[in-house]
């Protein structure tokens, strides 16, 4: 029991403080821009509406605070006008519009509860019960629920307190003055639960996005390994059996050659052993490998029998070759037919009934591969940035040291350009 008061008074302790932090100090929700994720589709027809009703209300509101056939004074409009501002104000700065409101709502009620007659409503009139409903609604747009509740509230608070200090009896009008409010901050923070919910929505699709293509960058660079590890682990052993075969090539060999070759030898087969050790493992996680593990792999020698594949499945493909064609470096050669097999990969996915042409250059230092297409039939697949496919691509230029460069043609197709360096960028 002790300790249940003593949670009860630290509990009071801090009310003040809480009560400072939500209905003051504490920041509001920023206003979404237009076309940004949650931005409320509503908002300018809601500032259109709410204009005109402020209009509307402050013509009506006036005759509230005077009796009867009485000149309006001066302060009266004042306090009409006031109130509508701060409603308007609601729209920028929600929290202080809704403190104006209702202080000012209570000053009018003090100044009207004389003369208003015991038809009327009191404490809050139509025109009260509309400028607080609407200050109310825009303060639970932009604050969380529980600050929205602790302002309605002190609303609620506030009209009962008036409703105590009378000098005559009144229709008083607080049942239907709550339901309204209550109304507007229900209505105002399920719209913005439903923001909150887009945004987050909109904010997980695009990490799930980044995600995705992190994860199809990094399978890429797997592939890499792999590829790369059959290409050079083949040269090691091709090294390591030449160094073994060299000594009985030689009539009557020296010592010292019989010695290099032997550590020629050694080395070749302690690199391809650590080779094995280090990348080999990236086998084991592809379920194709097992399959295709002594498999060779493809050149630019199958183009043509890639480039017929791609004509079976009903695309026109042309191909040219320019400059004198010769062996390239393996790595070359294997990046620069995987960057045509994925282009055209592209063509069949987002170009359907476009066709195709493949160049390759042979140049003194560099290679250059282009795979263009004509504008499609049909809207493929659509794109949204980058595909998964280029980014493949760009790993594999920048492997070697070479530069990629894609994008839309005049005629409404698509390019794809890498130009791969024959020499050791390092």
């Amino acid at each position: 029991m002790t300790r249940a008061g003593g949670r009860i008074t630290a509990a009071l302790r801090g009310l003040p403080r809480m009560l400072r932090e939500d209905l003051w100090s504490s920041p509001v929700d920023p206003i979404p821009p237009t076309g940004a994720p949650g931005s409320p589709v509503w908002r300018p027809a809601f500032g259109m509406l709410l204009t005109l009703g402020v209009t509307a209300v402050a013509l009506w509101h006036v005759p509230d605070l005077v009796p009867h056939g009485a000149a309006v004074p001066a302060y009266v409009v004042l306090l009409a006008v006031c109130q509508s501002l701060a409603l308007l104000a609601g729209m920028r700065q929600p929290l202080y519009a809704w403190w104006a409101s209702l202080v000012l709502m209570v000053v009018s009620v003090r100044i009207a509860e004389s003369a208003v007659t015991p038809g009327e409503m009191f404490p809050w009139t139509g025109a009260e019960i509309a400028l607080q409903s609407g200050a109310l609604f825009l303060l639970t747009l932009r604050v969380h629920p529980r600050r929205a509740v602790l302002a309605l509230t002190l609303s609620l608070l506030a009209g009962l307190v008036s409703s105590g200090f009378t000098t005559r009896a009144h229709n008083y009008s607080m049942d239907v003055g709550a339901l309204v409010v209550i109304t507007a901050v229900v209505i105002g923070a399920a719209l913005r639960a439903l923001r909150v919910a887009r945004s987050q929505l909109v904010e997980q699709s695009e990490l799930t996005e980044e995600e995705r293509a992190r994860r199809t960058l990094l399978e890429e660079r797997n592939r890499i390994a792999r590829e790369l590890h059959d290409v050079v682990a083949h040269h090691m052993s091709v090294i390591s059996i030449q160094a073994q075969v060299a000594p009985h090539l030689v009539e009557n060999p020296s010592p010292e050659l019989r010695e290099n070759l032997a550590g020629i030898r050694e080395n070749a087969v302690e690199a391809l052993a650590e080779l094995r050790r280090v990348l080999g493992v990236l086998r084991s996680e592809d379920a194709l490998a097992d399959g295709v593990r002594h498999a060779p792999q493809p050149t630019l020698d199958r183009l043509d029998e890639l480039v017929g594949k791609v004509r079976s499945a009903g695309v026109s493909v042309a191909t040219q070759t320019t400059g004198r064609r010769r062996p390239l470096p393996p790595g070359v050669e294997l990046s620069a037919f995987r960057i045509v097999q994925e282009a055209l990969s592209n063509v069949l996915r987002h170009a359907p009934g476009a066709g195709a042409r493949v160049e390759v250059g042979y140049h003194s230092s560099a290679v250059t591969v282009r795979v263009t297409n004509t504008a499609p039939d049909a809207p493929g697949r659509p794109m949204d940035g980058v595909g998964h496919g280029l980014l493949g691509m760009r790993e594999r230029t920048a492997m070697l040291g070479g530069d990629l460069t894609h994008g839309p043609t005049p005629g409404g197709g698509y390019e794809v350009v890498a130009t791969l360096p024959l020499e050791d960028p390092s």
